[in-house]
């Protein structure tokens, strides 16, 4: 078969199923798995391709009928200019979250700003590892730590880290539970899970195939927010910052927690659409 039957085979499975962006969708797929850029579809449709090829493709493509994301069938997804393996044991690094990795780098500038000390950063609820690693690469003379309580996420998250030749130790934990108070970070950032277990239902099929432990934040969705506020100050130091992404109607709630909690000079920031996504406090 050409590569224009395949690709416009593909394109109608995906559009007799429903799924938004068939066209984008299997022109990426089919891309990614000839290795070319989607221009090189159009140039050489009239070229053939293998059916061993043809077969593969068709089972990526069954993949997105069933609603499974794209970023899992090609296995890759671009953050802070950085390439991520991510598959259905990590959440999808979106670019909200971008905002967040910025900030950190932010508050690196301002502890900076009379200290040219090596700045220590714990990235906590890691995944993929995208924040952690994004820090590493673009802070200087940082020492990045990163822990998750999912084996199979951290396996991923060290193969990301050695893939795009960064320096993060990561290591398995229950939020705190296995980190020594004797630890001190001069900023600690999270990106929990956060949507309320009642909302998550409601979600679009595709979200729902990423892992509800990366997704589900309790019945109001505070839960991770809750208890990392509470211990975080016992690993900060000084002067240290606690940053948070939080979802869009969250701002307010998660403010309040840190307030409890005795964090200091609290304020947020928004996303590039105008949501609220960052909160930051200071000890």
């Amino acid at each position: 078969m050409k590569i224009k039957d395949v690709l416009l085979n593909g394109i109608s499975i995906l559009k007799d199923n429903k799924i938004e962006d068939s066209n984008l969708k299997a022109r990426v797929v089919l891309a990614d798995l000839l290795g070319k850029n989607k221009e090189y579809l159009m140039i050489h449709g009239d070229e053939k391709i293998e059916e061993g090829l043809n077969k593969i493709f068709l089972d990526k493509i069954e993949r997105l009928k069933n609603n499974e994301p794209l970023q899992y069938v090609i296995n890759k997804q671009e953050f802070m200019g950085f390439e991520f393996y991510v598959d259905k044991n990590v959440l999808i690094p979106q670019p909200d979250t971008e905002n967040l990795v910025e900030e950190i780098i932010y508050l690196s500038e301002k502890i900076r700003k009379n200290d040219k000390k090596e700045l220590r950063i714990l990235d906590m609820c890691t995944g993929s590892g995208a924040i952690a690693i994004s820090t590493s690469k673009l802070i200087e003379n940082s020492l990045v730590y990163a822990s998750d309580i999912s084996k199979k996420a951290l396996k991923i998250a060290e193969e990301n880290s050695s893939k795009n030749q960064a320096n993060v130790l990561f290591f398995e934990s229950d939020l705190f539970k296995k980190i020594s108070e004797l630890y001190k970070f001069d900023i600690i950032v999270s990106n929990p899970p956060y949507i309320e277990t009642d909302t998550i239902k409601t979600l679009s099929e595709e979200v729902k195939n990423e892992p509800m432990l990366a997704l589900d934040g309790g019945k109001d969705g505070l839960d991770f927010y809750r208890k990392i506020s509470k211990d975080a100050k016992k690993y900060l130091d000084e002067g240290g910052y606690l940053a948070f992404e939080i979802g869009y109607n969250q701002k307010l709630d998660v403010e309040n927690l840190l307030k409890e909690n005795g964090y200091k000079n609290i304020y947020s920031r928004k996303d590039l659409s105008g949501n609220d996504r960052i909160v930051v406090g200071q000890v």
